[in-house]
């Protein structure tokens, strides 16, 4: 009795182990996600004159760290900025996340693509699309960000190398709120006076089911004369609202 009890009793430790390991495995995952702002803002910049932009988008992350996605919103800049054509952006993006340690770490590349770009060669601009490859690294409630331009960045000609580097955080307020404290830097490269540092402040709410909405107070101290496109400075002070539905 004790030597058939023995093994059955090693196989059910060894076969519950295994099912709790299996268990504790992260698993991949697909979402999707669809949304509305008040006013685009990227970096800081409006990308939609002020007017409120839909946005979407879907997520792959694999359980081994690596993901990839695609996320889309109406912009209206690239036509403002003088192209006949242009009033999407696409990007399309591909990284690796990991940890080491108590630091939570994200490397990647992103493609912004403007469908429909017709922006010419001009003395300014140029093709608007534009290849960054970034770096992220998070500790407690902390992220810093860098992210470099491998090719002209958003058609500011001559400017590859150009970078943009950034610092978060993420402060969790209690009962589904958040706050989220932000400033950043562009360089722009061989054109210093197209550079600034944007500063951000978001408060976040979930809803639950899926749904949450935000409030971000948002400001810059780009040049006026570099980012104004008809008549609008798209650097100003403003509040931008937004809600998103993750699904």
């Amino acid at each position: 009795m004790k030597k058939i009890l023995v093994p059955s009793l090693i196989a059910l430790a060894v076969s519950t182990l295994a099912s709790v390991a299996h268990a504790a495995e992260p698993e991949s995952t697909l979402s999707y996600n669809a949304g509305v702002v008040s006013d685009y803002r990227y970096r800081g910049l409006s990308q939609t004159r002020f007017d409120p932009a839909l946005q979407g988008g879907v997520d792959y992350a694999d359980k081994s760290g690596f993901y990839v996605g695609a996320w889309g919103s109406t912009i209206k800049w690239i036509k403002d900025a003088g192209a006949t054509a242009g009033s999407v952006e696409i990007d399309l993006y591909g990284g690796y996340k990991g940890a080491a340690g108590d630091v939570a770490y994200d490397i990647g590349f992103l493609r912004y693509e403007y469908a429909g770009n017709k922006l010419k060669n001009t003395v300014v601009y140029g093709n608007a699309n534009t290849n960054e490859l970034y770096g992220a690294v998070t500790y407690g409630l902390f992220t810093a960000k860098y992210s470099h331009a491998i090719s002209n960045l958003f058609g500011n000609l001559d400017s590859k190398n150009s970078y943009y580097v950034d610092l978060s955080a993420a402060l969790d307020l209690g009962d589904g709120y958040s706050l989220v404290p932000h400033v950043g830097y562009q360089s722009v490269k061989n054109n210093a006076t197209f550079s600034y540092t944007d500063y951000s402040l978001t408060l976040g709410k979930d809803l639950g089911n899926g749904l949450s909405a935000s409030l971000m107070a948002v400001t810059t101290n780009a040049g006026q004369s570099q980012y104004t496109l008809v008549n609008k400075y798209n650097g100003k002070s403003a509040l931008v609202a937004g809600i998103k539905y993750t699904f």
